[in-house]
């Protein structure tokens, strides 16, 4: 089991670091999450990191417990004029071991996946730590998509990664780097050339 917190908050330090002279009309590209740009994915991740088990139900109860809405209200809240200004939140909050009422690994999925909806549009790269992003595949591998994970979009595949030794699940393979697979089952488009394997076509986006 990876000690979560030290993962996250090097993760969310990274991040900031790739975002320090991001010019100002960059904030407006479209991030890999429908309707977002990598200024309003920031603003989730300073909401997520503020969140605390409580204020999130108590979040959740006043959005209708529609998480949607509920989300949207934590960026509105967390977006500020200038990037600038939302990236020092970011770093002000990127030390808290405070969350939601969710598994533990699903901060290593805000973390990860989050920061390449951010960075890929972006054309910024990263190599992420291997374990981490294999607990988090895992994760997602056996959650299903209404809880944030993406156990249908792997059902009935035999999932490979070619760099961690995770085999899992029945049916055609689909094989890559555990980082493009956590990606795809969370739902996230990769390239083409990132799968492989006769399961890859019902993966890539």
């Amino acid at each position: 089991m990876t000690e979560i917190w030290p993962v996250v908050h090097a993760e969310r330090q990274a991040l900031a670091q790739d975002l320090e002279h991001l010019p100002a009309p960059q904030w407006a590209t479209p991030s890999l999450c429908p309707g977002w740009d990598v200024h309003d994915v920031l603003a989730h991740l300073v909401d997520d990191a503020r969140t605390t088990r409580l204020g999130f139900l108590c979040r959740l109860a006043a959005a209708g417990f529609d998480f949607d809405r509920c989300n949207a209200r934590g960026i509105a809240r967390e977006r500020r004029a200038d990037p600038r200004a939302t990236l020092a939140a970011f770093r002000a909050v990127s030390g808290r071991t405070t969350s939601a009422p969710a598994p533990p690994a699903t901060r290593l999925i805000e973390a990860i996946v989050h920061g390449e909806d951010i960075r890929r549009p972006l054309g910024i790269s990263r190599i992420y730590p291997v374990g981490p992003v294999t607990e988090a595949l895992r994760h997602q591998l056996r959650t299903g998509v209404r809880f944030g994970g993406g156990k249908e979009r792997a059902h009935g595949l035999r999932v490979v990664t070619t760099d961690a030794g995770l085999e899992t699940g029945t049916g055609p393979e689909v094989r890559g780097t555990a980082a493009a697979l956590l990606l795809a089952v969370s739902g996230r488009a990769v390239g083409p050339e990132e799968l492989a394997g006769p399961g890859a076509a019902a993966l890539v986006r």
